[in-house]
C-alpha cells in the first residue's frame, strides 16, 4: 500500500484540475479529482484524503460550504483555490478555517510547497495528546475540534493554533515569544499587542465574559496559562514556579497571574 499523501482536488474548471493533478503527481503525491462540491464530498467519504484543495467558486456547492461539511465529518486540512486575490478574500478564507490559500494563477512549485507545508504542519501538530477538558469545554487535540456545551465551536485557523499550543501545555505558562513564534512566525515574536487581541478572541470563544480572562490566565510580562483545574491549583503552582525562575520572590501570586486589559478597541 502506498504511504504517499492522498490529495483531493475539487474545481469546476477541467484545465485547473488537470494542471494541479499533474503537478502534484510529479511531486510524488496521489491525487483524486472532483468537478464540483457535491462530488468532492462524496469522494472525500470514499477515499478519506489527507488534504483537500477546494476552489471557492463552484456551481453546486462553493468551497466554503464544502469545507464546513467536511469539517463536520472529520478534521481534514483544506487549502482554498480562488481567482480572487485580494487581501480581504484571503483573510476571509483563513478566518473561516482554511489551513492555507492559493490565488490563481499560481506557480506549480508554489502550490506543491504549500501542500507539503500544510501536511507537515498538521500531521505533526499534537501526536498522542488526547482531550483537554474543563467546565463545559472539550479540546480534542488529535481531531482538532473544540466543543462547548456539546456544541462545536467555530475557530479560525489562527484561533485554533493559539488554543492548541496553550492546551498542549495546560497548567503551564507558555511564553509570549513562544506563542508568537509558533503561531505567526519568528518575525512576530515581539508583537505583544497582536497576541493580546487574539487571546481575547479565544477567551470569548471559550465562554469568558468581556474583560475577564476566563480559563486563559495572564502572567504579566511573561506569558499565558490555560487553567484546567477547578481549584486554581495550576495557576498557583505556575505562579510560584515563575516567581522562582524569574527571581521575583517579592511578588505575590496574584500579581503574577492577572487579567489582560480590555482589547475591545483593538479588535474593532
Amino acid at each position: 500500500m502506498s504511504t504517499q499523501p492522498l490529495i483531493l482536488v475539487a474545481d469546476d474548471e477541467p484545465r485547473i484540475t488537470k494542471l494541479v493533478a499533474l503537478t502534484l503527481h510529479d511531486e510524488g503525491f496521489r491525487v483524486v479529482t472532483a468537478s464540483g462540491g457535491e462530488e468532492a464530498l462524496k469522494k472525500a467519504e470514499e477515499v478519506r484524503p489527507d488534504i483537500v484543495l477546494l476552489d471557492i467558486v463552484m456551481p453546486d456547492l462553493d468551497g466554503i460550504e464544502v469545507m464546513r461539511q467536511l469539517r463536520e465529518r472529520r478534521p481534514v486540512p483544506v487549502i482554498l483555490l480562488t481567482a480572487k486575490g485580494s487581501t480581504a478574500d484571503k483573510a476571509k478564507g483563513l478566518d473561516l478555517g482554511a489551513d492555507d490559500y492559493v490565488a490563481k494563477p499560481f506557480h506549480p512549485d508554489e502550490l506543491a510547497a504549500r501542500v507539503r507545508a500544510v501536511i507537515r504542519r498538521t500531521s505533526g501538530a499534537t501526536p498522542g495528546q488526547g482531550i483537554v477538558a474543563f467546565d463545559d469545554v472539550e479540546i480534542d487535540l488529535e481531531r482538532r475540534m473544540v466543543t462547548r456545551g456539546g456544541e462545536l465551536v467555530q475557530l479560525s485557523r489562527t484561533e485554533w493554533l493559539l488554543l492548541q499550543h496553550l492546551a498542549a501545555n495546560a497548567g503551564k505558562v507558555v511564553l509570549h515569544t513562544e506563542l508568537l513564534t509558533k503561531v505567526w512566525g519568528p518575525e512576530y515574536r515581539d508583537d505583544l499587542q497582536y497576541l493580546r487581541v487574539w487571546v481575547s478572541r479565544v477567551r470569548r470563544k471559550l465562554g469568558a465574559k468581556p474583560g475577564e480572562p476566563g480559563r486563559i490566565k495572564t502572567f504579566q510580562g511573561i506569558g499565558y496559562l490555560l487553567d484546567v483545574d477547578r481549584d486554581g491549583s495550576s495557576v498557583a503552582d505556575a505562579a510560584a514556579d515563575v516567581s522562582i525562575a524569574s527571581g521575583q520572590n517579592g511578588a505575590s501570586r496574584d500579581d503574577l497571574a492577572q487579567t489582560e486589559p480590555s482589547t475591545a478597541s483593538a479588535i474593532g
